[in-house]
């Protein structure tokens, strides 16, 4: 009954504003479980998916998310919550992807639709990055559920990090067929059929999507940017002073 509501009017206004296109809409089971992974390009990718969906999908969501203060914060709370994303505190490590796993079988095992960005984070610069071998293989091995790759399309250029009110253009999103992963069932303990399965599948949202592809992680890369932007911010600061001055 509340995700009906929230869908109605949530999915329906974002619907109406933004027109956003879909392609592939029929690889999306009529019912029975499915795992749908997707690239990473905005906070808003998480609302634009589920609004074109008929399906109800849920998502492993941060925390922080379901806490966040103001009343940007109380809304974003109560859509999630509406719409009955999975809380999860990703400050425990290992502990918080273990949760992660836990939630995503659940979903799967009650026959649901279960929502993962294998890239783990946002892309800061609208490239695809290597995808993290954890929730994404060992969801789809420990239950033998389908894997349907799906790429979002400009939502960073409608609400970039930051920025508080979108901007109105039209979105895309790409689902493409789903993948079967039944040869690998049960082998979650295996590295390196996780690895093997998560690039498969970030390859396909390559194809899907038209993004770049960075052989590196998201967080790596947002680590290297916040390193370049602190060294040029130095840099900037000793060219400022006067000669013969000192720091």
């Amino acid at each position: 009954m509340i995700y009906g509501a929230m869908k109605f009017s949530i999915g329906g206004s974002l619907k109406l504003a933004f027109r956003p296109w879909v392609e592939g809409l029929e690889n999306i089971p009529a019912q029975g479980p499915a795992i749908l992974a997707s690239n990473h390009l905005s906070f808003s990718d998480s609302f634009f998916l589920p609004a074109v969906l008929d399906r109800k999908i849920t998502f492993i969501a941060k925390s922080e998310y379901f806490t966040a203060p103001g009343v940007k914060g109380r809304l974003t709370a109560a859509f999630f919550k509406g719409v009955g994303q999975l809380p999860v505190d990703r400050s425990g490590g290992r502990g918080a992807g273990e949760a992660a796993v836990k939630a995503g079988i659940e979903v799967i095992e009650s026959g649901g639709l279960f929502g993962i960005y294998p890239e783990g984070t946002r892309s800061p610069d609208g490239r695809l990055y290597r995808g993290k071998p954890g929730g994404l293989a060992r969801v789809a091995l420990a239950t033998g559920a389908p894997v349907i790759p799906v790429a979002m399309i400009d939502t960073e250029k409608i609400q970039p990090p930051g920025q508080l009110i979108p901007k109105l253009m039209r979105p895309g999103i790409r689902i493409g067929k789903p993948l079967d992963f039944s040869r690998y069932h049960g082998m979650e303990g295996d590295r390196f059929i996780l690895r093997s399965v998560t690039d498969e599948v970030m390859y396909e949202i390559m194809k899907l999507s038209g993004q770049e592809y960075v052989d590196i992680y998201a967080t790596a890369a947002k680590r290297q940017i916040a390193d370049e932007a602190k060294r040029r911010a130095e840099e900037e600061k000793n060219a400022g002073r006067k000669p013969g001055t000192q720091g």
